[in-house]
């Protein structure tokens, strides 16, 4: 295969092919709610489409959270080693993908390679740190298994920090949570605040030697305010810090594909290109105006009438995710 025309593209959180059920029969009840996965057809049409790179994320707090009145949230508390054993079934799940042949990126060269080859790749990324149980411990181990970017925290309120969609109970970023942070710069993880509050971002920033990421959401305005959106001031610290916010093709904020290209503009104007990214939740996001990897083309078509230049739309839609890539992970 030959590389495509344009920079390589890269999806910056995602769930393709329901990744996250990769180590469930079908037994499973999220498999039988969900369907099983199909990671590796997900991540082969990504690379047919033209998309280098996506995220294959687990999701730590799986094991307990559900439909609750305000949207997602933990029904019940983890059983003791629940969390862990569940996030280490579903990282095997993982390996099996990688062993059925998907190139696994561990460092910023491996989507460079993948781009020059015209192939597909993808990096593990673990939603939610419930797994550590409270020790650093953990961090190392999940490196090794090939994590390359870690979400703080999800749905269920955890020992690291508060979250968007749930009262607070740490006041921020916890001590336990700086801990975390200080030790994702030390093995080269990419700390993710995504479904974070503004004061556990705040807290992260202070702690952190290396550029965050809000790897899917977007921002608050009229008609569009919803808990897991970002205030302007928000997101201006993350892009301030070198860091990128990933925009969320959620129907939270979008209802069609045009819409979701808007928003892009939108956060460009706020925080600037260089720190606008993709992140497209595909697979697991709710009401998505964008559910193939095929639509990659069809925004990077809507940016060029909106008025970007090729580069700039290289930048939006991968450029700056391999830039910040290679700055933490190497």
């Amino acid at each position: 295969m030959t590389s495509t025309s344009h920079g390589p593209w890269i999806d910056l959180h995602a769930h393709p092919g329901r990744c996250f059920l990769a180590g469930y029969d079908d037994t499973a009840p999220m498999v039988r709610l969900l369907g099983p996965a199909t990671a590796g057809d997900a991540v082969a049409k990504a690379a047919a489409a033209g998309v280098c790179s996506v995220s294959v994320s687990t999701v730590g707090d799986l094991a307990v959270i559900g439909p609750t009145a305000g949207g997602l949230g933990a029904l019940r508390p983890f059983e003791p080693g629940e969390a862990e054993a569940d996030h280490r079934h579903q990282l095997e799940g993982l390996r099996s993908l990688f062993d059925a042949g998907v190139r696994q990126v561990s460092e910023a060269s491996d989507i460079e390679a993948a781009h020059a080859d015209g192939a597909g790749s993808a990096f593990v990324c673990c939603e939610g740190a419930d797994f550590l149980d409270g020790r650093l411990d953990g961090l190392a181990a999940v490196h090794a298994a090939g994590a390359r970017v870690i979400t703080l925290v999800h749905y269920r309120p955890n020992e690291l920090g508060d979250i968007q969609t749930e009262h607070p109970v740490h006041g921020g970023l916890s001590p336990f949570g700086r801990e975390v942070v200080a030790e994702m710069n030390r093995l080269g993880i990419v700390v993710d605040l995504a479904h974070a509050t503004f004061a556990t971002t705040v807290g992260a920033l202070e702690v952190s030697s290396a550029p965050i990421v809000i790897s899917h959401s977007h921002l608050a305005g009229p008609g569009a305010d919803h808990p897991r959106l970002l205030t302007e001031e928000h997101a201006r610290l993350v892009a301030e810090s070198g860091g990128l916010v990933g925009a969320w093709p959620s129907g939270v904020v979008a209802a069609t594909l045009a819409d979701y290209v808007d928003e892009i503009c939108r956060l460009v104007d706020v925080i600037g290109i260089d720190h606008v990214a993709i992140g497209t939740d595909l697979d697991a996001n709710f009401r998505p105006v964008l559910t193939e990897y095929d639509q990659f083309a069809d925004v990077a078509s809507m940016l060029g009438e909106r008025g970007f230049d090729a580069a700039g739309i290289d930048q939006i839609l991968g450029g700056n995710v391999l830039r910040l890539f290679r700055r933490v992970i190497g």
